[in-house]
């Protein structure tokens, strides 16, 4: 499986800006579609966000969707998670996701959460 490394995570205010980063152990990466997971406390782990093996194509929880944005640079190994107007309710630990392309495209981090290789999650507080 491939190892994943996250990291970015930390304290910020409401309102503010924090980027993630996953770094993968492996060129195979550029032939994998990587995501972001989150789980805040007493909460089940929910999709974020997902790019496509060649970044051409993204896929954003609503929740996110305008304040989030999922970006990966294959040379690097490397996927990043830009969060913007972060809000307290975003507060949680954030997982990498890395999996082979499937049938149901993006769609399979919603249909198929479980799937692939996860990282160890960096934390993210939001404080109000």
């Amino acid at each position: 499986q491939v190892q994943l490394v996250e990291s970015g995570g930390g304290l910020v205010q409401a309102g503010g800006s924090l980027r993630l980063s996953c770094l993968a152990s492996e060129r195979t990466i550029s032939r994998h579609d990587m995501g972001w997971y989150r789980q805040a406390p007493g909460k089940e782990r929910e999709f974020v966000a997902g790019v496509v093996w060649s970044g051409t194509s993204t896929y954003y929880a609503d929740s996110v969707k305008g304040r989030i944005t999922i970006s990966r640079d294959n040379t690097k190994n490397t996927v990043y998670l830009q969060m913007n107007s972060l809000r307290p309710e975003d507060t949680a630990i954030y997982y990498c996701n890395a999996r082979a392309p499937s049938m149901a495209g993006l769609e399979g981090f919603t249909l198929y959460p479980g799937f692939g290789s996860w990282g160890q999650g960096t934390q993210v507080t939001v404080s109000s």
